[in-house]
């Protein structure tokens, strides 16, 4: 067996995707990169534990979890979480946004300032636009009232993602026309908060960025890994959390959120394909897998 590693998650910077491991190895992902990589035989997932800490019992889950945590230690990670609102004296000031995910899935969030764009790519948005900044719990307020007064929902769900990235509409401008006229309709809403400060619409698109522009359909999306399961394929886009990987039976999306809590050692063709790997099939369907 070659030299283990474990994966701490996929992370966005301005040279685009890059691969954590554990120990500080980072592994850039450049579109047309043959990844592939193997879980280690008669392994097992395990917790990654909460906020740096090691899980204390080293508990075992799922292969499917995309949080890679058991029920104590992501209990505790909640605890002190923006995103599951258990933080209300954060004294930083946020942006509240729109992201677009395709026709008919626009959503409402907020970040922290200091994060810019960051967020934005981790969620995968293809595009989205600032609607306007302040203090935490104005932009909750501002986020809160979107979504009560105009069905504007605060999350989307990922295989609803992927699934429409392949029949995107071709232009720019048609893809910013949801939020452009979801911005005009949130800033004229009664209730605004006085400590937010409006921000105009300023559409930013990442369909180059996550080279959306062509991408075949996938087929299907990897379910969960297996141990001894080869995972591999030339990447031909990525967008969030989630790769995909050509393959001889079809585009596939691996989101690497399913990799954290393996041991995992790169796979070579000589390796074979070795068990079969969970796939969920989306609408084409599929005999093999790698």
């Amino acid at each position: 067996m070659g030299q283990v590693w474990k994966c701490s998650g996929l992370r966005w910077s301005g040279g685009g995707p890059v691969l954590v491991w554990s120990g500080g190895r980072r592994s850039p992902l450049g579109r047309g990169r043959h990844v592939a990589f193997k879980a280690v035989e008669g392994g097992a997932r395990e917790c990654v534990g909460a906020r740096g800490n090691p899980c204390p019992v080293r508990a075992a889950v799922s292969a499917r979890s995309t949080g890679a945590r058991c029920e104590e230690c992501a209990r505790l990670d909640r605890a002190h979480s923006v995103a599951a609102d258990t933080v209300a004296d954060d004294p930083r000031p946020y942006h509240v946004y729109l992201a677009w995910f395709g026709p008919g899935m626009t959503k409402v969030g907020i970040t922290a300032v200091e994060r810019g764009p960051a967020r934005l790519l981790e969620q995968g948005a293809v595009c989205f636009s600032w609607l306007g900044a302040g203090p935490l719990m104005a932009a909750r307020r501002a986020e809160e009232l979107l979504r009560a007064a105009l069905k504007v929902p605060d999350r989307i769900p990922y295989r609803d993602k992927r699934v429409v990235r392949s029949a995107l509409p071709g232009g720019d401008a048609e893809r910013a026309a949801e939020i452009e006229s979801l911005h005009a309709r949130a800033l004229a809403l009664g209730g605004w908060p006085e400590a937010l400060v409006p921000e105009p619409c300023q559409v930013v698109d990442h369909v180059r960025v996550f080279g959306l522009a062509g991408v075949p359909a996938a087929v299907g999306e990897v379910a969960g890994l297996v141990p001894g399961a080869r995972v591999g394929g030339e990447l031909v886009a990525a967008a969030g959390p989630d790769l995909h990987l050509a393959t001889p039976s079809g585009v596939l999306v691996l989101d690497t959120r399913l990799l954290p809590g393996w041991e995992l050692t790169a796979a070579g063709d000589a390796d074979g394909p070795g068990p079969a790997l969970s796939v969920r099939e989306f609408a084409v369907p599929q005999d093999g897998l790698f």
